[in-house]
């Protein structure tokens, strides 16, 4: 999805406590969400739910209507990397699905995306699931890096490093989609890459937050639009995953805005403790 504002916006305690409450319900909602997810419901069925789950909790979706997106999550599926329109296709057995979605309180946003394969260990290929356990590794090492780094680049340096010592088969991460600020917008200034890069990009500052989004494939990195113009997927039908976070940093720490415990049991591993925004 497209970018925003191109200058940095700064958050106050404040606002960063209103985005942790559309954090949280955004993270009950997916929680839910991909719980449901099960062989034969469909996608536009947990589009469906997901949409009642952030309204009876007093949020908004931030994806339903942008550029005329027309559902409140993007449901994925296999060599679909991103955007995927939710509709009438029925889950498999075995499918690699990345939900992302995104909640609004108050007029500020929070973003988060998961991938889960569909049927549990028992329908498991090992190597989907070593997909989307390192993506999701790797969304932590950024998100770890951001605690220490003194720049934006030093998240994709740490998420890139990360994912490509793992042994086994080489993975990809994807370069034409990056994470991004998020506050009074979904897509704000900067671009939060996940891969290395010569520009260091902007210094980490308190009262930025950032959505941390690695995506990787299992094969080659081309990718084409679908003619919905939305759905992405690889041109090798390599199945791909998605994870994201959205990210407080003020100036005691980092905070989680969409983990219910702020990123702690995870970033333990990294020697880093988050600090509540409020």
């Amino acid at each position: 999805m497209a970018m925003g504002q191109q200058r940095i916006e700064y958050k106050t305690i404040d606002q960063m406590r209103t985005m942790h409450r559309s954090g949280l319900i955004l993270d009950d909602a997916l929680n839910q969400t991909v719980a449901a997810a099960a062989p034969g419901v469909t996608t536009g069925e947990l589009d469906a739910l997901f949409a009642s789950l952030i309204k009876r909790a007093g949020a908004t979706s931030n994806f339903l209507g942008y550029y005329d997106y027309p559902a409140s999550i993007c449901t994925s599926v296999n060599e679909e990397v991103v955007h995927g329109i939710p509709g009438a296709r029925a889950l498999q057995a075995g499918d690699v699905l990345s939900i992302d979605g995104g909640a609004i309180v108050e007029g500020w946003h929070s973003d988060s995306a998961r991938t889960t394969i569909v049927g549990g260990p028992d329908a498991e290929d090992p190597q989907d699931r070593r997909l989307s356990d390192i993506t999701e590794e790797g969304m932590w090492c950024g998100i770890a890096a951001m605690a220490s780094g003194k720049y934006v680049g030093d998240i994709g340096n740490a998420i890139d490093d990360y994912v490509t010592s793992q042994p086994g088969q080489a993975l990809g991460i994807l370069e034409d989609y990056v994470g991004h600020g998020i506050g009074s917008a979904m897509h704000m200034a900067p671009d939060v890459l996940n891969y290395r890069a010569r520009h260091r990009g902007p210094k980490l500052k308190p009262g930025m937050c950032l959505a941390l989004e690695p995506m990787l494939v299992r094969g080659k990195l081309e990718t084409k639009t679908l003619a919905d113009d939305w759905t992405v997927v690889t041109l090798d039908k390599a199945r791909a995953a998605h994870w994201e976070h959205s990210v407080a940093l003020h100036a005691k720490g980092i905070w989680v805005l969409t983990a219910a415990d702020g990123g702690a049991e995870r970033l333990a591993r990294y020697g880093v403790t988050p600090v509540p925004v409020g």
